[in-house]
């Protein structure tokens, strides 16, 4: 229904009260599902005053019942036990307050929890927040380490002992807050949030000692499995337990089964590291001694074959294999000179015979006219004609008689 209002004709705040306790009593009756926080039975009175909370949401609403109605249930029923009611929702306009009336209550059964863990198992399942692949690797060696555990708790005093003797200088930001009860969902949750928006943390636990089914159930709630699995920071869940599993551990980035082991896959032992690093000195020492001695075995092996006990002995020996070569280079040297004059003496010899200056120092001469032609018969010379005479000491010129 909606309502004509402005700033110049407000509602009174009772009329607004009024209203709403109008729209709830049409809500009619309808079924709730909390946590009892406080139960008020006084002695002769006939109702039942109860506080209802959701521990997921922080949210709490007053009910009112007839004794009889909690009779019922009175020998299963006490404060921190989960129920379901069916009650009419009412507005008490005066104080503007909300309360329920119910008019039956049934205790949740472990059966049925356990059902309903399983369903949600599924659906956040089908959302990959157990995924293993979005789960982060632990530092190595962590400088802060936040903690969220009970005040003064057996898991505070493991987690903390157990961490300073393997590492003494380790460091840790604790929170304390309740690990079960009505209050628990809320304050784990914050207290993961805090710690995750602390840059200086490397990693978060999530300690608890163990504990029943119902006592377990603040870590499979739906709002603290999505607070981790939304942490920057890698989270690990030590809940001292076996036989059951809460949620937390299947969305943790590591599981410990008890605060102790948390411990120690958290903050590595300086005494193992340094035995680690004993070890590996050694180790390298050995393989450089190793690589030392085979080169030495090397090395002495070289120097033990013959060539480098006399290193002259190669160049003695290719002395007399090059002086061999520069023998028989000579003699073959020796042989084309000798070939060669003697074939260079024979052609001299055959040219000198057939040279035109071998046959003028036989008393021959050449007559050439004056234009250079050679007269080779007489009538190749005209009388009165002047002839050039070549003989073998020089030339003359000659006259051709009439």
């Amino acid at each position: 229904m909606a309502l004509n209002t402005s700033a110049d004709a407000p509602l009174p705040v009772g009329q607004v009260s009024r209203l709403i306790g109008g729209w709830i009593d049409r809500l009619g009756t309808v079924w709730v599902e909390g946590q009892i926080t406080q139960l008020s039975r006084r002695p002769g009175a006939g109702v039942v005053f109860l506080t209802l909370r959701d521990p997921s949401h922080d949210i709490s609403v007053g009910v009112t019942c007839y004794r009889q109605v909690f009779d019922a249930v009175a020998d299963v029923v006490s404060e921190g036990a989960r129920v379901v009611m069916l009650a009419k929702p009412e507005w008490y306009a005066p104080r503007g307050q909300l309360s329920l009336r119910a008019t039956e209550i049934r205790p949740v059964g472990i059966g049925e929890l356990l059902a309903r863990l399983e369903q949600l198992k599924r659906t956040l399942a089908g959302e990959g927040l157990f995924a293993l692949d979005r789960k982060r690797a632990l530092p190595f060696l962590p400088q802060l380490i936040g903690l969220v555990c009970g005040r003064a708790s057996a898991a505070e005093r493991d987690v903390l002992e157990n961490a300073r003797r393997r590492w003494p200088a380790v460091r840790f930001e604790v929170r304390n807050v309740a690990v079960q009860g009505v209050n628990a969902v809320t304050q784990v949750v914050q207290a993961v949030k805090d710690l995750d928006e602390l840059p200086d943390v490397d990693v978060i636990i999530v300690a608890r000692g163990g504990g029943s089914v119902e006592d377990l159930l603040p870590f499979s709630d739906e709002q603290l499995v999505r607070a981790v699995a939304a942490a920057r920071t890698p989270v690990v869940s030590a809940i001292g337990h076996e036989p059951d599993s809460p949620l937390l551990d299947l969305v943790a980035d590591l599981r410990a089964s008890t605060p102790t082991d948390a411990a120690k896959k958290v903050v590595p032992d300086v005494g193992e590291e340094l035995d680690r690093v004993q070890q590996l000195r050694d180790r390298a020492l050995r393989t450089v001694r190793g690589v030392l001695d085979r080169e030495e075995r090397g090395l002495a092996h070289a120097l033990a074959r013959p060539v480098m006990e006399r290193p002259h002995r190669m160049i003695e020996e290719r002395e007399e294999f090059v002086d061999g070569l520069v023998g028989r280079s000579r003699r073959t040297l020796g042989h084309l000179l000798d070939r060669a004059d003697s074939e260079l003496s024979h052609t001299r010899a055959r040219v000198v015979a057939l040279s035109p200056a071998a046959t003028l120092e036989r008393g021959y001469a050449v007559l050439q006219r004056a234009d250079g032609h050679v007269v080779r018969s007489p009538e190749d010379a005209s009388a009165g004609e002047k002839l050039r005479a070549r003989v073998a000491e020089g030339e003359f010129t000659v006259r051709v008689a009439d």
